[in-house]
């Protein structure tokens, strides 16, 4: 067997090299990737709006903390500026040149907060007014060394602080003003990113359910073409080649399904072949014995006893019933060699019926069964041999499974172009969960009566496939009480001839 496999790949191996260009080699990678494609988008997306999130938190940390250090540093030079002032007046009106030791102190802390300002990334504007302002401030001081000695002479010098103060109050303004400019720039940009997450996800979202559908259909395909697989063959349809498309372990595991399917098949074939053998094989001893039956019955060898002739009889009857047991394992194997080819013309269905029953008629008054016929006359279409084995056999069921003393109710109508054949036995019907078999080949019912010659399970299913052929059906229609209710429709006219 691993034999065989091997050089079935070997055959193969042209297509599964070009398989694997196309499929994964396995189901689980097929998954996989499935997942990871689908996802793909989505993780990029996130991870683009963390980044988005992250810039514009880092850049309004940066912008927060310059306002505050611009405000900070703003509010200390004008309170410094406010602090040289006043040591500028006092000793203007005190006339002690040591208070101005506050005025260069209050100058040394001006510097310093103008030089811790310069390092901050200010705008071009702010840096402007800080120069001149830091100038101003410079000049001042120069003027203030200079008369130092004279407290008199800086009654000049007072009213410059209040272009001081004003240029502080300015560059004070302007920053508020840059600061509020930038703060509506992270709101734009905060909505410019919001923006941009909205429309990736907008766009990705439908991109990710498509991928997901791509997926699922391919991962969903080489399942449903294995179910398929099964089903046929679960119902026995086993010339239909098995192909399955995919990764490469489900595909190798359809050539195996395919392997079954080819194995079953040559099971079935030789089954049918030892069905046809063994029929006929039975037929021909069979046929003898009721010759002989029948020479004995009619006396050829001579005038028999009242008890010789019941045995005789019971032999004949018996002959009979094997004989169609037989004539159905012959049926059921042209059947499954595609040989029941039919043959059509024109046929009453109430002489095939009157012709059943006289066939049966023996049977039938031995069990004294009584037999309610209602049919007018039907002509058909059809092969008239096929639906004489129809009723046969649905009639041979019938009285089979009728009590001694029962009635079988049989009668005919025409619907629709459709003509339909009712049979209902007196027996205890079919068990529930029989319905759905009861047609199968060689399928044995829960409710078997016990005889001498058991039934091969065959004739329910002949009939049926007889029905089909002729474009009709057989069903078992849901019975109130006792009794199983088969009917039979079959078209009044060849359907392929009033195409």
């Amino acid at each position: 067997m691993f034999a065989r496999v091997e050089a079935g790949r070997q055959d193969s191996g042209g297509v599964s090299f070009s398989r694997l260009r196309r499929d994964p080699q396995s189901f689980l990678k097929l998954i996989l990737l499935g997942f990871a494609l689908v996802g793909l988008p989505l993780i990029i997306a996130l991870i683009n709006s963390a980044f988005s999130i992250d810039r514009l938190a880092d850049q309004s940390r940066k912008a927060v903390y310059q306002a505050a250090q611009i405000a900070h540093s703003s509010r200390a030079l004008a309170d410094e500026i406010a602090t040289m002032e006043r040591a500028v007046r006092q000793t203007h009106i005190l006339g002690d040149p040591s208070l101005l030791d506050n005025y260069f102190r209050a100058h040394v802390k001006f510097e310093v907060m103008a030089a811790s300002l310069s390092e901050l990334s200010l705008h071009v504007e702010q840096k402007d007014l800080l120069m001149q302002l830091q100038a101003a401030e410079a000049l001042i001081f120069e003027k203030v060394s200079a008369v130092r000695q004279s407290p008199a002479e800086l009654s000049d010098l007072i009213g410059n602080f209040a272009l001081l103060r004003d240029s502080a109050r300015t560059f004070f303004s302007v920053g508020y003003t840059l600061i509020e400019r930038e703060v509506d720039e992270m709101q734009d940009m905060a909505g410019y990113a919001r923006f941009t997450v909205g429309w990736q996800l907008l766009a990705l979202i439908p991109f990710a359910i498509l991928l997901a559908f791509f997926f699922s259909v391919r991962i969903a395909r080489p399942i449903r073409q294995i179910d398929e697989a099964i089903r046929n063959m679960g119902q026995g349809e086993l010339y239909k080649a098995i192909r399955v498309d995919g990764p490469q372990d489900l595909v190798y595991f359809g050539e195996r399904l395919d392997w079954m399917r080819r194995r079953l098949l040559k099971l079935e074939e030789q089954k049918t072949r030892f069905l046809q053998h063994v029929s006929h094989e039975l037929k021909t001893p069979l046929t003898a014995m009721r010759e002989g039956a029948d020479l004995l019955v009619e006396g050829v060898a001579g005038e028999l006893t009242e008890e010789q002739q019941r045995i005789a009889r019971i032999l004949h009857s018996n002959s009979m019933q094997l004989q169609r047991r037989i004539e159905d394992l012959l049926s059921y194997s042209a059947l499954q060699a595609e040989k029941a080819a039919l043959v059509r013309h024109e046929a009453d269905l109430t002489q095939i019926l009157e012709s059943v029953l006289h066939d049966q008629n023996l049977i039938i008054m031995s069990k004294g069964l009584r037999i309610d016929l209602s049919c007018p006359t039907l002509i058909l279409d059809c092969d008239e041999q096929k639906i004489k084995v129809i009723v046969d056999n649905l009639l041979s069921n019938a009285v089979k499974f009728s009590p001694p003393g029962g009635c079988i109710r049989i009668w005919t109508s025409k619907t629709t172009g459709m003509a339909q054949l009712d049979i209902v036995d007196a027996g205890l019907g079919v068990d529930e969960s029989d319905r759905e078999k009861v047609f199968e080949p060689f399928y044995q019912g829960r409710r078997v009566l016990d005889s001498h010659v058991r039934g091969t399970g065959l004739g329910l299913s002949i009939a049926r496939e007889y029905a089909l052929a002729h474009g009709g059906d057989i069903e078992l229609v849901p019975q109130v009480g006792l009794g199983a209710h088969f009917r039979v429709t079959i078209p009044v006219c060849d359907p392929e001839v009033h195409s």
